[in-house]
């Protein structure tokens, strides 16, 4: 419903609005000529404006430019800073702990009240700590190949899971298939990889009785594809084929932790075997976790206990260094509250009524989904039902017309698709700026 002249205008023009405004950041980027493509990491190139952002500093839902440009920021680190950027309580005990050493490859004495927070706020007793959620994925598929005997795992399509080989399969015309954009990839994962559509409730049994699926490795709603959420009843429709057919279930909710506090299994259910937990628990110190049941601790131990000596093949030096360990013992104490959560949820609902509001006056066939304080507006009719469905509703040009105009009014959103956070500390001044901003870039299109 919005034509491709206006989309190419809209951008045109504000990507020359942006040049106008940033000079600072341009040159940044000029002389950055050591960093492959003038930035430390590809990614973020990924940004729809000429060249990205050059951040300053950040603070609660605010983040500055070197060029003194003020953004409402709803990418929040893409997760990493969901509870705000550097909050007080964080800040502090960070500092303390850089006086007294960063890594030991030691334990330290918050480690045991970290653990006890973990096992109480997810509901799972025995958890292990990583660098980042790609390193604890890989990790879960590892325990679970080995304490299971099976070689295959069981993902969804779209999905993503971090820089781990084992997810990168796709659906092509109902076939499995490798991930096209890899670069370097030179082992066929097809054979130890299984894939199907996320909500196909008729696929999900021919997946897993025939016996070789050591696990299936799932988001509880889609995030990483546009956010596809659980058709009713699909979840437990998983959970009881993974209890019939001897399978691990493992939930990545390193993005459904917005769904409310103890993430998405423990606030809708059902309960995996695994989870896995990345990026924000630490507020934007590397870190991550991977939580698992009493039973599946036993069968590891078995495991630890028959296996020969040597490299487990699971975890770098720099894991569960007294930094991380302190950033998430804080964040679990003092930041990520059921008090946070429900702020969270209030702003998120603010959002959704005042996007949908700005959709519906502008005549557009669009929606918004909500997982807890995520929110997605996304350019198609319906709801995605899954992965296949998701990619094929996407408009990455108009998006990224979208993105930078906001941008140009001082509103970050996620560079990957069209997702906001909403944090305990975003204010309803925030949320109806984004709004606002929203309505006037509708406006823009339909001229």
């Amino acid at each position: 419903m919005i034509a491709h002249a206006a989309i190419a205008r809209i951008a045109e023009r504000e990507a020359e609005r942006f040049r106008r405004a940033n000079p600072h950041v341009f040159a940044h980027h000029a002389s950055a000529t050591g960093w492959f493509q003038s930035v430390p990491f590809h990614w973020m190139k990924d940004w729809p404006s000429p060249v990205p952002i050059v951040a300053a500093s950040a603070k609660d839902a605010m983040l500055t430019s070197i060029d003194g440009q003020t953004y409402d920021d709803f990418c929040l680190g893409d997760t990493a800073s969901l509870f705000g950027h550097s909050p007080p309580a964080l800040t502090a005990a960070l500092a303390r702990q850089v006086g007294q050493g960063l890594s030991y490859m030691l334990p330290t004495d918050r480690g045991a009240a970290l653990s006890e927070r973990l096992a109480a706020m997810f509901g799972l007793p025995q958890w292990q700590v990583t660098t980042t959620a790609s390193e604890a994925n890989r990790a879960v598929i590892r325990w679970c190949r080995g304490i299971s005997g099976r070689r295959k795992i069981l993902i969804f399509d779209g999905a993503y899971h971090g820089a781990v080989d084992d997810a990168f399969v796709d659906l092509k015309g109902g076939a499995p298939a490798m991930r096209a954009s890899l670069v370097g990839q030179v082992h066929d994962l097809r054979g130890t990889t299984a894939v199907v559509e996320f909500n196909d409730e008729a696929a999900l049994p021919a997946a897993l009785r025939g016996g070789d699926i050591a696990c299936v490795l799932a988001e509880p709603v889609m995030t990483n594809v546009g956010m596809v959420r659980d058709a009713p009843g699909f979840l437990q429709t998983l959970r009881a084929l993974c209890d019939e057919t001897g399978t691990l279930l493992v939930f990545d909710e390193t993005h459904t932790i917005s769904s409310g506090y103890g993430g998405h299994s423990l606030t809708h259910g059902p309960k995996p075997d695994l989870m896995v937990i990345g990026k924000s628990i630490g507020g934007g110190v590397p870190c991550a976790v991977y939580g698992f049941s009493a039973a599946v601790a036993g069968r590891m131990a078995a495991l630890n206990r028959t296996r020969q000596p040597g490299h487990s093949g699971i975890g770098t030096t720099l894991s569960a260094n007294a930094l991380a360990i302190t950033a998430m013992d804080t964040m679990l104490g003092e930041v990520v509250t059921p008090a946070a959560y429900d702020h969270m949820l209030r702003g998120a609902a603010r959002l959704v009524a005042g996007l949908e509001q700005e959709i519906a006056g502008a005549g557009l066939d669009w929606h918004v989904t909500q997982v807890g304080a995520r929110v997605e507006f996304l350019t198609c009719p319906t709801p995605p039902r899954n992965g296949g469905e998701a990619k094929a509703a996407m408009h990455p040009e108009l998006e990224a017309a979208i993105h930078l105009f906001l941008a140009n009014r001082g509103i970050l959103l996620a560079p990957f698709h069209n997702m906001m956070l909403v944090s305990p500390v975003t204010g309803d001044d925030q949320i109806d700026r984004l709004v606002g901003a929203f309505a006037d870039c509708m406006r823009a299109l339909k001229e």
